[in-house]
């Protein structure tokens, strides 16, 4: 006969994989909605089901949920439901999956001194995080002309989230893998080949054909220091396009975001508003851009990042934990679907002003650590 406490155990694994069973069927369903046209309407009943599966089969979630008294039967809206720092995914392990489970991780992009976030995943979750991607991106970027990333390839950055993300991209757009034109150096630095880029740059002169270039700040850096050096500057042809994201992580000089995108301009000669800026963390599965939707701000040209319509963003007081009015300041908080396996609910270390549905990105929270996704404001 087996004791209570023998039941207990032999019901435990059973349990975990009625809940993954459960997991995976939210993100059979969520591809769906996304691949077909997400309703907003549905957000809020999706994110209250996700919370209810997540609190159950994520061991480290579900102890913060407690701690603050915030459990599925007590939360009714998804602003209620409990978000987790970015920095308690370098400490604990905040995932639905087992070790076993466990096919991929992505790590924050933070300075080499710093103990990194982890990201887990699995087929399933990698699969939802590149429908995710993929969807956002296509309403941003057509498929006309030439693509080039400024980025080391996934072999060499195999933990790097927005490396994986330039990868799906490239193999939607069926490119070849030389589109990657980074390497890795000595220190684990990103390094750009300019002798390569440079025979890209004047091959998309010549031919006429649009290019769009996607790479961090700092890589933006280093060509734009590299050409300056050598007294260089190209005209790219209509229609080419920037995707400048992420920070510098102490790899090149720091320059505000519109001193940069002045650079690009005279550099590459593509205009302001064909740089566009996307907004990510290793933590998360689904991206923001800010030239989805150009509003004109009362004294600026900022545009407002905007997320797809299965995430959203909350600019929350630091002072009152509630959320800002519109044009005020805050801490960033994100809640994302696509974040099926993890945390959906997440806490950032980063400054916005609230836009409406959007918000600006101010940088970072005085005495957060440095991070490779921290942006200078203009």
């Amino acid at each position: 006969m087996l004791s209570c406490n023998s039941a207990v155990a032999e019901n435990q694994p059973a349990k975990k994989h009625r809940m993954n069973t459960e997991l995976s069927s939210f993100a059979a369903r969520l591809k769906t909605a996304i691949g077909t046209g997400f309703q907003n309407e549905n957000f809020n009943s999706l994110a209250l089901e996700l919370f209810a599966l997540q609190f159950q089969s994520n061991p480290a979630y579900r102890n913060i949920c407690e701690a603050r008294k915030l459990m599925p039967d007590v939360v009714e809206h998804w602003t209620q439901i409990p978000a987790v720092p970015t920095a308690a995914f370098k400490e604990l392990e905040l995932t639905s999956l087992t070790p076993a489970e466990r096919t991929a991780v992505f790590h924050s992009s933070g300075t080499t001194e710093q103990k990194p976030s982890r990201h887990f995943h699995n087929a399933e979750s990698l699969a939802v995080y590149e429908t995710s991607l993929w969807h956002w991106f296509e309403l941003h970027f057509d498929r006309t002309g030439d693509f080039l990333f400024l980025t080391p390839n996934p072999i060499a950055a195999p933990r790097s989230s927005l490396v994986h993300m330039f990868e799906t991209v490239r193999q939607k757009l069926a490119l070849s893998p030389t589109a990657f034109l980074g390497a890795i150096g000595a220190d684990g630095s990103w390094l750009v080949d300019f002798a390569v880029i440079m025979q890209r740059l004047q091959n998309a002169s010549d031919t006429g054909r649009p290019l769009t270039l996607f790479g961090t700040a700092f890589s933006f850096v280093h060509l734009l220091d590299h050409l300056a050096e050598n007294n260089l500057s190209f005209r790219l042809p209509h229609g080419s396009r920037v995707m400048e994201t992420g920070g510098y992580k102490n790899r090149s000089r720091v320059l505000p975001k519109a001193e940069l995108h002045a650079l690009i301009t005279e550099r590459l000669g593509v205009a302001r508003e064909n740089i566009i800026c996307e907004y990510g963390m290793s933590e998360l599965s689904s991206q923001a851009y800010d030239g989805a939707r150009r509003e004109a701000l009362a004294g600026g040209t900022s545009r407002p990042f905007h997320f797809p319509p299965w995430a959203r963003v909350q600019i929350i007081s630091p002072e009152t934990g509630r959320e800002v009015a519109d044009g005020e300041t805050g801490l960033i908080r994100l809640f994302d679907l696509a974040n099926v396996f993890s945390v959906a609910a997440i806490q950032t270390e980063d400054l916005g002003i609230r836009r409406g549905t959007g918000f600006e990105l101010m940088g970072r929270a005085q005495l957060a650590e440095s991070r490779g996704c921290s942006l200078l404001s203009a």
